[in-house]
């Protein structure tokens, strides 16, 4: 379970977030939602450590944790960005497996089958050889899913993952985050889009930008 108590967070004096607490259990999915400046990527990137809060403690199962400050080992929370960050000059499977070796030091036999049977998984075993220029939206965001879960995250994140999808690929995401839930992976998904929310959320987040 993961829980978030008293979160604030300040760009040059100005509040973002103001004292937010929420908890989200085990193998749950959590959508964040609310209108355009409420700061709903910034809590996600709070959440996941990319940005550092000015006050609030995280907690893991009871146990409090920071994700700012963790580095070189497996992730608490992962994160699917929404431009997707794939490395243009490294193939599908390339992505899909360098931060295992690296940062995790995992020999390059266990990771490459772990990756494969996750492309596999996602649609993807056919494309392991191509680049992500080769991709169509849908497929780099399957990618982008396929290298965050390469870490094993405890807890899955989203940006928007559907903001530059059409219809059909936008079925195909709540497919996978639904697929996901079945594993038991607990979700958090930042998205403006509502009826998306209400297909995959067990619980909504609501936020407001700050007066």
């Amino acid at each position: 379970m993961l829980k978030i108590e008293n979160l604030t967070k300040k760009f040059n004096n100005r509040l973002i977030i103001d004292d937010l607490s929420f908890t989200v259990d085990d193998g749950e999915i959590l959508t964040i939602v609310g209108p355009s400046g409420a700061g709903k990527t910034t809590l996600l990137r709070c959440i996941s450590g990319l940005e550092k809060i000015d006050a609030g403690t995280f907690y893991l199962d009871g146990v409090a944790f920071n994700p700012f400050e963790e580095t070189g080992k497996q992730s608490t929370i992962g994160v699917v960005f929404q431009d997707y960050q794939l490395f243009p000059n490294l193939t599908v499977l390339e992505n899909v497996t360098l931060a295992p070796q690296l940062v995790l030091k995992q020999d390059a036999k266990t990771v490459q089958d772990e990756a494969l049977q996750r492309l596999a998984r996602l649609q993807l075993d056919d494309k392991k050889q191509l680049y992500p220029y080769q991709l169509s939206g849908g497929q780099k965001q399957r990618v982008a899913i396929a290298r965050a879960l390469a870490m094993r995250p405890k807890i899955l994140c989203y940006d928007e993952p559907t903001s530059a999808l059409d219809p059909e690929l936008r079925g195909e995401v709540r497919d996978i985050i639904k697929g996901l839930k079945q594993d038991g992976i607990t979700q958090i998904v930042v998205t403006h889009d509502m009826d998306f929310a209400n297909e995959v959320a067990d619980q909504k987040l609501q936020v407001v930008p700050v007066k």
